[in-house]
């Protein structure tokens, strides 16, 4: 099954993140399908980058997102629609 999870990048007391889908099966920081966003926790502001486009096809396609990957997608909903 693929589901739609954070990759956590960047060095010790300064994570970065990359939202992606992957493989349920391969590990937290290993192979994945495809890069959909970003996540800087220690940016302040708006520290996420979504591609909406491409979560919306994995999410059609059967992926399953993790509770902060669906919170992430929430807040990018949310930040579009208001934008537009």
């Amino acid at each position: 099954m693929v589901k739609l999870r954070l990759r956590r990048m960047g060095t010790k007391h300064a994570p970065f993140y990359r939202l992606v889908a992957a493989d349920s099966r391969s590990p937290r920081d290993g192979r994945f399908i495809e890069s959909v966003g970003t996540y800087d926790p220690m940016q302040k502001g708006v520290n996420y980058d979504v591609n909406l486009e491409r979560v919306d096809f994995w999410l059609n396609s059967g992926a399953q997102p993790t509770e902060t990957a669906a919170s992430l997608i929430r807040k990018a909903r949310r930040s579009a629609q208001s934008e537009a």
